[in-house]
């Protein structure tokens, strides 16, 4: 019988100014955790023991040259302390201090895990209006992540333990994902996402894909033909190639049919479409998952929540899946095959 080694998870602690470091503190010294991966994380230990203090935790934050130096015993945190912060950054406050910093720790873990010294990263929430006042113009944690890698073309997944979604279009405008959305696009999508579900288990996921328009078109009553102009010609080639895609499908019902079980994956045109639905699941079990990148990234689904931050409020429940995700993705038989 083999042991599966734990894997080492590179944990970015977002932007300081928000709940990052308070999610991080209790999901690090949490026994599942431990007994899942040797995390550590890369930020800021200052912040770190401020969160601590405000939490009320006893824990001890200690500082490390590099992932192998870390040790992993009940009540310690390892953190590669990159010292970015000024000791005067206030809680829920826009910084831009605090977005290059969520930068660098993005690009630090992105270096560590392309060297293979780190098997996933896990993200904390970072501040996209920090992070341009910063300088550094990325939509998002999907879209750095790509640009720091080199990956050309990646996509979003939405996991929670109901339902997964992932995105054709993500942090673009609505008239924008439209005109974006065409069929060798949504086709790549499908595609990506049938990948990961075969790489984490699911050997034969079925995948519903949801129209862009109300009832997915009704057969031209709504909207300009769009369903089968950019969905319809990706499915069928799908389904040629053996992947069990069904739609477009009204999006409606699509999700509902999904949360019972009819669905492994939902297919989303465009952000809110699938994100919507998720959050309303709850945004606590959510876990979000970047797709096609040479490296495993998972992440909360919540943001930096300014207007609770600093107060001890913050709920660690996201953080802690996020970690459990980014172990099992890692840790899969059809990585390690």
């Amino acid at each position: 019988m083999t042991t599966t080694v734990q894997p080492y998870i590179a944990v970015t602690m977002g932007d300081g100014a928000g709940i990052g470091p308070e999610v991080i503190v209790p999901a690090m010294i949490d026994p599942a955790t431990l007994e899942r991966c040797r995390p550590v994380v890369i930020g800021d230990a200052s912040r770190l023991r401020l969160a601590a203090q405000v939490l009320g935790t006893d824990v001890e934050i200690v500082t490390v040259e590099r992932v192998e130096d870390a040790e992993f015993t009940p009540g310690r945190i390892n953190v590669i302390d990159l010292d970015l912060l000024p000791a005067d950054l206030q809680w829920g406050e826009l910084s831009a201090a605090a977005g290059d910093a969520a930068f660098h720790y993005i690009r630090v873990a992105s270096e560590l895990a392309v060297r293979g010294e780190v098997q996933a990263i896990c993200t904390a929430p970072l501040n996209k209006e920090a992070l341009h006042a910063a300088g550094h113009i990325f939509p998002g944690h999907t879209e750095l992540l790509a640009h720091l890698t080199g990956t050309e073309e990646v996509s979003m997944m939405l996991s929670t333990p109901k339902l997964k979604v992932i995105h054709v279009t993500t942090h673009i405008g609505l008239l924008d994902a439209v005109a974006k959305i065409e069929p060798g696009l949504v086709e790549r999508t499908i595609r990506r996402g049938h990948e990961a579900l075969v790489r984490s288990g699911t050997a034969n996921p079925k995948i519903g894909v949801c129209g862009i328009n109300p009832h997915a078109g009704e057969n031209g009553l709504f909207g300009y033909g769009e369903e089968d102009l950019k969905i319809v010609p990706a499915v069928e080639k799908l389904k040629a190639d053996g992947i069990d895609a069904v739609g477009p499908l009204p999006a409606d019902t699509a999700f509902f049919l999904a949360g019972r079980g009819d669905y492994d994956l939902i297919v989303a045109m465009y952000h809110d479409q699938g994100h919507g639905p998720v959050k309303v699941l709850g945004i606590e079990a959510g876990v979000n998952i970047t797709v096609g990148l040479p490296v495993i990234r998972t992440s909360v689904d919540h943001g930096t929540a300014f207007d609770i931050a600093g107060k001890g409020i913050a709920e660690a429940g996201s953080m802690i899946e996020a970690l459990r995700q980014a172990a099992e993705l890692a840790t899969s038989p059809a990585l390690l095959s």
